[in-house]
């Protein structure tokens, strides 16, 4: 038998990499959960919803939804210790077709790759952009027109994205422990720390406390059910759940590992670094009389705009966009495991072969979206570019449609008394409490919750 053909269930395939460490499985699964969410799309939507508010409602979500989903996919991949799409096939009652939610996941992290390769792009361009310091103006509209003038150039849009797809290519062609594990492990500190010293910069500002009051001060009269919506929908797209990561991540899980307690770590030190990122933004920009809701141009109009306000901004500026470059990395490093893993083990591809497939596969579905601002900004499918499409089909229907299932699956098909032995580690760990509040809100709760939100994102209602 061939040493990469696939064995029984629990076994997965034979010499299959792993995470070697407790340390490096956590340091991995949160650089998959870390990513641009968390330093771009948490702060905008942070801004525009209300700030405490948002937030209040957002580590409720977090709770009740994103992390019993996050158990259960980390749960099921090591059960199997395969790929998504092996995983839920081997699990499925005889012609059941729950392998095509691991299909679904799939597809998800490969649509996702097409256009955030294209953000994270623009990421590393304001990187070397900030130390030259073209970037760096007190006027928005100026701001503005160097964002504008970065995506709208075909040769820097495909120059970027192809290289962010080179870097994460490289470091992927190396496995799981040697690769994946050994660069997260050395960027998550790195992460952190340079979080913390844009926060203390932003901190000593004149005006900082009104940026404090608006991010930790909740109106709880300003919950609407709109917010709630928006806030499940963050708690699912930035625990990387949905999409087949965790389930792939989780079957690199040492067989000891405490899968609550890790998971449980992994949503709060996200939460910790989306804290961090909104400390080191609000005040600044409070401080400097910006707007807190500018949304999506947060990131690269607005901050540019405030660093080029305060004294040493240029330094600033740089390691902001330096921890924002580190937080992507980790985000797509996960996002490329996913097909690269199942290319390995279905297919029976060498890594470097199904690294290099799934790299061509994104740089050629990739390059409209890319192109969305420039050559392919008139052509559209159902009314959006290819950068709006494939963020739209990735976040507003393989997510979530992946998250409930995957909660369906978990509840009402794995089952509560395997649920149980996988867990406890086999009953190794006295964790009845915690099993039994899982399985009630894998069961029952998640999966209302999950469906509402794939409906809002659908606007049925």
């Amino acid at each position: 038998m061939s040493k990469t053909r696939e064995h029984s269930v629990g076994q997965g395939p034979a010499k299959r990499d792993s995470f070697t460490s407790s340390l490096g499985m956590l340091a991995a699964t949160l650089g998959s959960a870390v990513g641009l969410g968390n330093i771009w799309k948490f702060p905008s939507m942070t801004g525009t919803n209300g700030g405490a508010t948002f937030l209040f409602v957002y580590l409720a979500c977090t709770i009740a939804v994103g992390l019993p989903v996050m158990i259960s996919e980390i749960m099921l991949g090591r059960t199997v210790k395969a790929n998504a799409i092996t995983t839920l096939r081997k699990l499925s009652p005889r012609r059941q077709p729950w392998g095509l939610v691991g299909v679904s996941g799939v597809v998800a992290a490969f649509l996702i790759l097409c256009f955030y390769t294209e953000v994270a792009g623009w990421v590393f361009a304001y990187i070397i952009k900030g130390i030259s310091g073209s970037v760096l103006t007190t006027d928005p509209e100026v701001a503005s027109a160097a964002f504008g003038k970065l995506i709208s150039d075909p040769i820097q849009s495909l120059g970027w994205q192809w290289g962010v797809i080179a870097l994460v290519s490289f470091i992927i062609t190396f496995g799981v422990s040697k690769g994946i594990e050994k660069v997260t492990t050395r960027l998550m500190p790195i992460l952190f720390c340079l979080l913390i010293i844009i926060g203390i910069r932003s901190l000593t500002l004149p005006g900082a406390s009104e940026g404090l009051e608006f991010l930790f001060a909740p109106d709880l009269s300003k919950i609407s059910g709109t917010v709630v919506l928006m806030a499940m929908g963050l708690a699912f797209f930035k625990l990387s759940i949905g999409m087949g990561t965790m389930m792939t991540y989780g079957s690199y899980f040492r067989d000891n590992q405490n899968i609550p307690m890790t998971a449980t770590k992994v949503m709060l030190a996200d939460l910790t670094v989306s804290m961090l990122a909104g400390i080191a933004i609000f005040p600044a920009v409070f401080a400097y009389g910006f707007d807190v809701s500018a949304g999506p141009s947060l990131l690269f109009v607005t901050i540019p705009a405030v660093f080029a306000s305060m004294p040493f901004g240029q330094l600033f500026a740089v390691i902001f966009f330096l921890l924002a470059a580190i937080a992507s990395t980790g985000a797509m490093l996960s996002l490329f495991e996913v097909p690269v893993a199942y290319l390995c083990e279905a297919k029976q591809m060498s890594r470097k072969g199904a690294v290099l497939t799934t790299a061509l596969g994104i740089a050629i579905l990739g390059a409209p979206a890319a192109l969305s601002h420039s050559l392919t900004a008139d052509v559209t499918v159902f009314g959006k570019t290819f950068f709006d499409l494939f963020d739209y089909l990735s976040s507003n229907l393989f997510m979530p449609a992946g998250g409930l299932c995957i909660c369906i699956f978990t509840g009402w098909v794995f089952g509560k008394e395997k649920i149980k032995t996988q867990l406890s580690n086999r009953h190794t760990l006295s964790n009845e409490g915690i099993v039994k509040l899982f399985t009630v809100l894998v069961k029952y709760v998640s999966p209302i919750l999950v469906a509402l939100v794939m409906l809002n994102m659908l606007k049925v209602f």
